[in-house]
């Protein structure tokens, strides 16, 4: 971004900032043509953070995580979403003790109601392929600067930083414990904070009076790993053509 040095502008350009934040372009997620031999099921596990960042302060030390903690929502909605939700079918994993628990509730009071003769639960489907990976990446400050200019007491400033989170997923066969296919993507998330100030000298010169006003736009972390994580699975069904793990419908 090359901020103009003139007052005038600088105001324009930091206005329009604020006025029209930069827009994430989502991944066209629908447009995937379905598998030629039909729904893939997989398994998630967990997708966690990987990264060990805390979230950025200048002050004070935080314990609060720089990245969400519940990724693995994201993963499933992405596998559940792309293609029109032809590619994957995703079997509960990440909870499945609390089903396990359900389902042997559930076989109890069978038994105990209906006897010996209680109608047996239907089998758990099973996944031919683990989806795993987390977030393994969040660096800050990769690129930082900003600009600024005064005429006559007024004047108008921009500062701009730019962070990047990276995550990577992989998908596993079941059957022989093989990494069929891993990708890794990035996401840049952009912030700005724009001022304008004007300093004015009363009393004849002998006091001054300063002020100032100011605005901050920043990209949302978590729709930057969301959509992270979306170009990846789209990625992963990529690689997984090119290798010859399943193919697209003619």
């Amino acid at each position: 971004m090359i901020v103009g040095l003139t007052g005038c502008s600088l105001i324009d350009q930091t206005t329009n900032l604020l006025e029209s934040p930069p827009e994430t372009i989502r991944p066209a997620q629908d447009e995937l043509r379905p598998p030629k031999n039909g729904v893939i099921t997989v398994a998630v596990y967990r997708f966690q953070d990987q990264t060990g960042q805390r979230r950025f302060s200048d002050r004070i030390a935080s314990l609060s995580s720089a990245v969400t903690q519940g990724a693995d929502s994201y993963l499933i909605q992405a596998l559940q979403s792309v293609g029109k939700g032809q590619w994957f079918r995703v079997v509960e994993r990440g909870g499945i003790e609390n089903l396990l628990r359900e389902r042997q509730i559930i076989r109890q009071m069978r038994e105990i109601h209906e006897g010996p003769s209680a109608r047996p639960l239907a089998p758990l489907l099973f996944a031919g392929i683990i989806i795993d990976g987390g977030i393994i990446g969040y660096d800050t400050n990769i690129v930082t600067g900003g600009a600024g200019a005064r005429a006559f007491g007024i004047g108008a400033s921009t500062e701009y930083r730019t962070d990047l989170v990276t995550v990577t997923i992989r998908a596993v066969s079941v059957n022989t414990g093989e990494v069929l296919a891993s990708v890794t993507t990035t996401k840049r998330i952009h912030s700005y904070v724009d001022r304008l100030g004007v300093l004015k000298f009363v009393q004849a010169g002998t006091l001054s009076l300063e002020g100032e006003v100011g605005s901050s736009t920043n990209d949302s972390i978590n729709l930057a790993i969301q959509l992270a994580i979306q170009s990846s699975v789209r990625e992963l069904i990529e690689e997984g053509t090119r290798k010859g793990l399943w193919e697209y419908q003619p």
